[in-house]
């Protein structure tokens, strides 16, 4: 009887050389190894299917989560945005946060002239089969979408941000009347 081994210790070295030159996390292999995708790849590696990338197309003009007890204040919609591609949102920060802080009101009379994302947006990314879209590089951060401006159920209004605690993203929200930092970003659209 020969030898039923799938994989040889040089080749595990190989196969793991080339998830990590490809980006693939600890956490990407254990989600690919636990279920049937190796299954469903099998025919592609083997010239059998293709694999075809799914678009990301946000309705920036869809009412936005509304949390209980709140209102939405002012919704700046924005068409759709296409296709999600990271390279058309960046994270902008006023002259006051980089050097210190700046009061919300303050804040939100400066990006007047920003082309902010709403929170259709954030709504998008935090659904949990599209969490992947959101960059590493935001971690440490909350990501403001200032194009849309809610009132709380205390009356105080508050924009929404995107945070990673806990080991997950989830959404947050700050009040216009506090001050906001280097760390509050707002999302805005690269192409102006």
């Amino acid at each position: 009887m020969g030898d039923t081994s799938v994989m040889s210790v040089p080749q595990s070295a190989e196969l793991e050389f080339a998830l990590r030159r490809n980006g693939w996390t600890p956490g990407d292999v254990k989600k690919f190894s636990t279920c049937d995708m190796l299954a469903t790849l099998l025919p592609v590696l083997r010239g059998q299917a293709e694999v075809v990338v799914r678009k990301h197309i946000i309705n920036c003009d869809a009412a936005p989560y509304l949390p209980d007890g709140w209102s939405v204040e002012e919704h700046i919609k924005g068409g759709q945005l296409v296709e999600w591609d990271l390279s058309q949102i960046k994270l902008w920060l006023s002259q006051e946060q980089q050097d210190g802080t700046i009061v919300g009101n303050e804040l939100r009379k400066q990006l007047k002239n920003q082309p902010v994302q709403n929170a259709s947006v954030l709504d998008y990314l935090l659904k949990k089969e599209n969490q992947h879209l959101i960059p590493e590089s935001w971690k440490g951060k909350a990501a403001f979408f200032w194009g849309t401006i809610y009132r709380d159920s205390d009356g105080n209004l508050v924009v929404r941000c995107v945070d990673w605690y806990g080991g997950e993203w989830h959404w947050d929200y700050d009040w216009l009347d506090g001050h906001w930092s280097v760390g509050d970003p707002a999302a805005v659209s690269a192409r102006n």
